[in-house]
């Protein structure tokens, strides 16, 4: 399905579960719970099947972020965080959803973070999972070595300090293999739309720019924060301050996970973020 926002972007989406559901003689109004991909430069397939196990408390809806997967290809000076964030709230008003639950995994959770933080009424919880608020790569490279060596460490700073086509594939290579100890599924894998060229993008300059630690205290919602021990692209550090910016978030950090605990450690993560959402 498509939905059109007021400036004519169309943004793929999908539906897991659904809103109302029996309640003896009434029909009782379950939450909406957003699911914002990573990447950018991905879309929403990589989370649609690890997490549907939580449409049993909330209806799930996932959509592909402007430019990405299988929404409108946009152009450069549209690959903004400002602008991904007016495309949430817009993708709301329009769909009339209204105090959605937001979960946003890496750089969906750089989105959810900036609505939350610019929109304080707009969402009713907040989960971030493996993001960050300001990019550190002094953080970053310390793990690409860890888990991989001197050239898994030689190459994502290649890749992320001057990306091209070349160093993008050289980096899906030996990189995101680090990402998880859980190795990803083959078809998982396969099914991914990629826009490296937005990724890219977005790595020859605004990941570099982008700071919204000083806006965080402006979030008033419940939140939870979601870490991995062994993440190499958003460390527990990144987790840490986001935790401590935000008035009264909790911080969980799964021993033996990588980037999405979810990926490592289902059953386990799946029953904390259905805890935080009843909650």
């Amino acid at each position: 399905m498509r939905v059109t926002l007021p400036d004519g972007t169309r943004l793929f989406f999908e539906v897991i579960g659904s809103k109302l559901e029996p309640e003896g003689p009434r029909l009782h109004e379950r939450p909406t719970m957003l699911l914002l991909h990573g990447g950018p430069g991905m879309d929403h397939s990589t989370l649609a099947q690890v997490l549907a196990p939580l449409a049993d408390v909330a209806q799930l809806v996932l959509y592909d972020h402007r430019g990405q997967g299988r929404s409108d290809e946009s152009s450069p000076e549209q690959w903004r965080v400002e602008t991904w964030i007016d495309d949430l709230v817009a993708f709301c008003d329009t769909l009339e959803i209204e105090r959605p639950i937001l979960l946003g995994q890496s750089f969906g959770g750089v989105v959810a973070l900036g609505a939350s933080a610019r929109y304080p009424g707009f969402p009713e919880k907040l989960i971030v999972s493996s993001s960050l608020a300001k990019f550190r790569l002094d953080r970053a490279l310390p793990m690409f070595e860890r888990l991989g060596g001197a050239e898994a460490r030689d190459v994502a700073r290649r890749h992320l300090t001057e990306p091209t086509d070349e160093t993008y594939d050289e980096f899906m290579q030996v990189c995101l293999p680090l990402y998880n100890p859980t190795p990803w599924d083959a078809d998982t894998r396969a099914r991914v739309i990629l826009k490296r060229e937005v990724g890219n993008h977005f790595f020859r300059g605004e990941a570099y720019t982008l700071d919204l630690l000083p806006e965080l205290p402006k979030i008033r919602c419940p939140t939870l924060v979601l870490a991995g021990e062994l993440d190499p692209i958003t460390p527990v550090a990144d987790a840490e301050d986001i935790a401590a910016a935000i008035p009264n978030a909790r911080l969980e950090v799964f021993a033996g996970a990588g980037h999405g605990v979810f990926r490592d450690r289902p059953d386990e993560a799946i029953a904390l973020i259905r805890e935080f959402v009843v909650s």
